[in-house]
């Protein structure tokens, strides 16, 4: 008996330990360890603000936050009536929430009787703008932006009567491409960067073994296509916020957000997008600065907006999280690797800034901030300043860990199948995502998506 025992337990043991233990050559697919749980690492303000410095971003997130009516010059056409509505994600600067999209909200609680739900807008969707790709002749381009809704409905909008776009029409005929939020967290140091830092990140990178490429969205009287560096005030400078960086400044930014996804004109933008007299509740245009206030009210809403994502800082990388801090060590080095930091440039450096919190700071925004063709999977038929169809800014990946929605439509939430799109017929990423998905080990691929989960 005792024989025996000695012979079968180790046996018993041996078994056991195989049906527990994973066997290493069987590794499982990498897959994306989704958003980051737990407290947001954004929506604070920079390190280093002077009091009145903080007031001010105190004053631009509460009106960052309030919800406009039809008395503030809401509409007449928008999207949606607050911009935190759209930028919410894990926190007010964030972009599209994960599980009631505002614009569902808005629209259940406000429009029922008297605007209609587009198909594109869901529940558990993300926030999107609708663009037509070409005018109602489908030949000469369009590009601008359709607003979803009307102030049709809406108290204090007695008598005014407008239709809705006809997006069904438009989707039939293939002619709607979307636009999601871009986060602003860390905006300020973004717009701080030279002009000459970036220009000498890109000569650096020039000649890769990549096939990349990339060039800037620069801004000419005009519109002039050139490649003239600048040479006389703001021509020829670039552009750098956007998905086409077809904007130079946060507060260009704001004031063409404020206009087009709300419809409240200001001093950027003075004009109303729609100019029915029966629609017109407010003197245009609707948002100003008022030397006749006092304090900071003085300023005018685009002004707050543009000094709360000027002075918001940048979101904070985890350390270990997802996968452990040597996993996320082996994915960085792995990124670099395979190309991806190429155009995800790690870090550019602000100059000298009148904003002591701004001034001499690296910026690890991962973004060469260059336009770069991604072929024909991405390309959405909408030209912007020199971008063309197929040319898209590098996406900063900071805060990427707590982001829900990728790409510039939302048309996934799996951060694996955003790399895969970035494969398509001439995409300038198209050796770089081989290499990702050929070259690398399935534990390697997940330490390289987890490096990507911690940021």
């Amino acid at each position: 008996m005792t024989k025996l025992h000695t012979i079968v337990v180790p046996s018993l043991i041996i078994a056991v330990l195989i049906l527990i233990v994973p066997v290493r050559s069987q590794a499982q697919s990498a897959r994306d360890p989704g958003p980051r749980v737990g407290a947001a690492a954004a929506g604070g303000p920079l390190d280093g603000l002077t009091g009145p410095q903080t007031s001010l971003f105190n004053a631009g997130i509460d009106e960052f936050k309030k919800a406009d009516k039809v008395s503030d010059g809401l509409g007449p056409r928008m999207n949606l009536d607050s911009c935190a509505g759209c930028h919410s994600q894990p926190a007010v600067g964030g972009t599209s929430p994960p599980d009631l999209n505002p614009q569902f909200d808005f629209f259940q609680k406000n429009l029922q009787k008297s605007n209609y739900l587009p198909r594109f807008i869901t529940r558990d969707g993300p926030v999107r703008e609708a663009r037509f790709k070409l005018n109602a002749d489908g030949k000469t381009p369009d590009g601008g932006v359709h607003s979803l809704f009307t102030i049709t409905g809406l108290a204090g909008a007695d008598g005014c009567i407008l239709r809705q776009p006809r997006f069904a029409r438009e989707l039939r005929r293939g002619n709607v491409i979307f636009r999601i939020p871009t986060p602003v967290f860390g905006a300020g140091l973004i717009e701080q960067i030279p002009d000459q830092v970036i220009l000498d990140n890109y000569a650096k990178q020039r000649g890769n073994p990549y096939g990349i490429r990339g060039r800037m969205n620069i801004i000419n009287a005009g519109h002039a296509k050139t490649g003239r560096q600048n040479r006389n005030g703001n021509d020829g400078t670039i552009s750098r916020f956007g998905w086409k960086a077809q904007n130079k400044s946060l507060l260009v930014f704001a004031g063409e957000a404020y206009n087009v996804e709300m419809g409240i004109s200001n001093e950027l933008f003075p004009t109303e997008r729609e100019e029915n007299a029966k629609c017109q509740f407010k003197s245009t245009p609707n948002d100003t600065t008022n030397p006749d206030r006092n304090g900071l009210d003085v300023l005018s809403d685009v002004e707050k907006f543009a000094s709360f994502m000027r002075f918001l800082a940048p979101p904070a990388p985890s350390q270990d999280t997802p996968g452990g801090a040597d996993s996320i060590a082996r994915g960085k080095e792995l990124f670099g690797k395979v190309g991806c930091a190429i155009c995800h440039a790690p870090t550019l450096q602000t100059g000298t800034s009148a904003v002591a919190a701004l001034s001499g700071k690296p910026v690890d925004l991962y973004s060469d901030l260059a336009l770069h063709d991604m072929g024909d999977g991405l390309a959405d038929g909408i030209s912007q300043g020199q971008a063309t169809s197929r040319e898209f800014r590098t996406a900063p990946l900071w805060g990427l860990g707590q982001r829900i929605f990728f790409l510039h439509d939302g048309r996934t939430r799996d951060l694996k199948r955003a790399i895969q799109e970035h494969r398509s017929p001439g995409s300038e990423a198209n050796m770089v995502t081989r290499r990702f998905f050929n070259r690398l080990k399935q534990d390697e691929q997940q330490d390289v998506l987890n490096f990507l989960r911690s940021l």
